[in-house]
């Protein structure tokens, strides 16, 4: 067992405007969650060139956009459950969309067209997050409601200029965030009900071997979720039900814990900010997105590239 890590608590960045917050209003990614219907649920921060905060809100199908100097703009609103937001370096937008698969966004319109809505001839089981590798090749997951009692998951890479995805793993009881480290030869993945980061060796002609599972975690109301790497290849881990975030070196050995000053829905994480030290961190239950800062800049992205 490793000692408690150092802990502090972020702050809050920006939040939901109360005129963008939907009240009264069901959707169907809600069905069988108990409690109150939300007012948004945000996930998917990411960057753009700019500096402008992406976000998206799985509820209610939209894609926000937010300033630097706070700003909140609507880019997007469809019938959609998107989730996981990442920018290819050419401007435009991959989405994970839980009811529409793989889509693309065009920033400057809003408009959302289908990029891989389908495995081949089956169709996805609710797929959630996503990450370019430095290449342009598109690594995502396959969620659904998959669990331990159905550990039916699949971890997919769309390589660049293909029209249709490989299943690298196939086994994943709940796979959700990832991040690939820059010379794309190990993949991590946040499988949420494993309460778990597995680790995901990819061979130079594309194959996977050896998947292991990297970090243990416990407690929390769900699981790992979203994930960011730094330069250094320590990993954010974005505790979903545990109102936290965790940062561990590329180890496996826990660093720090940062607390959601507000509720227990820290769902994704990326960095940002001056010199690219800020970790900005998605708190669901109550709108916010949190802020804390790191002392290594993240790794660089292909939308920067």
């Amino acid at each position: 067992m490793y000692a408690a890590p150092p802990s502090i608590t972020a702050e809050i960045h920006t939040e939901v405007p109360e005129a963008l917050r939907i009240r009264g209003r069901t959707s169907e990614w809600l069905y069988g969650r108990p409690g109150a219907t939300p007012h948004s649920f945000l996930e998917g921060p990411s960057f753009d060139r700019a500096g402008n905060l992406w976000l998206t809100d799985i509820v209610f199908g939209r894609i926000f956009r937010v300033s630097p100097a706070g700003d909140w703009t609507v880019v997007a609103d469809y019938d959609g459950e998107p989730n996981g937001l990442a920018f290819h370096r050419d401007g435009w937008v991959a989405i994970t969309d839980a009811k529409r698969g793989l889509l693309r966004l065009d920033p400057a319109t809003g408009e959302v067209a289908p990029l891989v809505p389908r495995a081949r001839r089956e169709g996805f089981r609710g797929v959630n997050d996503c990450t370019f590798a430095m290449n342009g090749d598109l690594f995502f997951t396959d969620q659904g409601q998959t669990g331990l009692h159905d550990p039916a998951g699949r971890v997919y890479r769309l390589r660049a200029g293909a029209s249709q995805a490989d299943a690298l793993v196939s086994n994943v009881p709940s796979p959700n965030g990832l991040v690939l480290t820059a010379d794309a030869h190990t993949l991590y993945v946040a499988v949420t009900r494993d309460n778990a980061i597995w680790r995901v060796p990819i061979t130079d002609d594309g194959g996977v071997i050896r998947v292991g599972r990297f970090i243990a975690m416990s407690g929390g109301l769900a699981g790992p979720d979203g994930m960011a790497m730094d330069v250094d290849g320590n990993i954010a881990v974005a505790h979903a039900g545990m109102g936290t975030v965790w940062i561990f070196s590329r180890l496996g050995e826990p660093l720090l814990r940062i607390r959601s000053p507000r509720g227990l829905g820290t769902t994704n994480v990326c960095f940002g900010g001056p010199e690219n030290r800020d970790l900005f961190i998605t708190e669901s239950e109550s709108g916010s997105v949190l802020r804390a800062r790191w002392e290594r800049p993240g790794a660089p992205l292909f939308a920067h590239a």
